[in-house]
């Protein structure tokens, strides 16, 4: 089963975003990490029933510097969390899906992650994400 765990939101500048959401939520991140291999520092917010992932560029060659300036400032991204990655992945690919990277990897919060590209889902960037368990 496929449950929204959150929703990434590109920005370009992590403070004044910040303060935005913030304001809007009336509350803070809860975390904030720099995922090196995607070049990108996240901040998370708790919103109730998923979260709010604010994505700003680490390094100017960034995927997220690139949809900014291609697109600007906004959504990024919907992620889905799933209970076994692996098996969600073969799944997708058979009903046809393509995939930016079929091989999870790790991500921010905790997780595996991968993504399936906007062309096969309706122009919208879809990450699976799976939490990764602590031994």
């Amino acid at each position: 089963m496929m449950q929204l765990e959150h929703i990434g939101i590109a920005v370009a500048d992590a403070q004044k975003a910040q303060d935005l959401f913030d304001r809007l939520l009336g509350k803070s991140v809860y975390r904030k990490e720099t995922v090196e291999t995607e070049q990108v520092t996240t901040y998370f917010y708790d919103a109730g029933t998923t979260k709010l992932e604010l994505l700003v560029a680490s390094e100017e060659a960034s995927v997220i510097n690139k949809f900014i300036e291609k697109r600007g400032e906004g959504i990024h991204h919907l992620a889905f969390e799933v209970s076994d990655i692996h098996q969600e992945v073969q799944r997708l690919k058979v009903e046809g899906f393509i995939f930016i990277n079929e091989v999870p990897k790790a991500g921010a919060d905790n997780k595996l992650i991968c993504f399936l590209h906007p062309k096969s889902t309706n122009g919208v960037l879809v990450e699976l994400c799976q939490s990764i368990v602590s031994s």
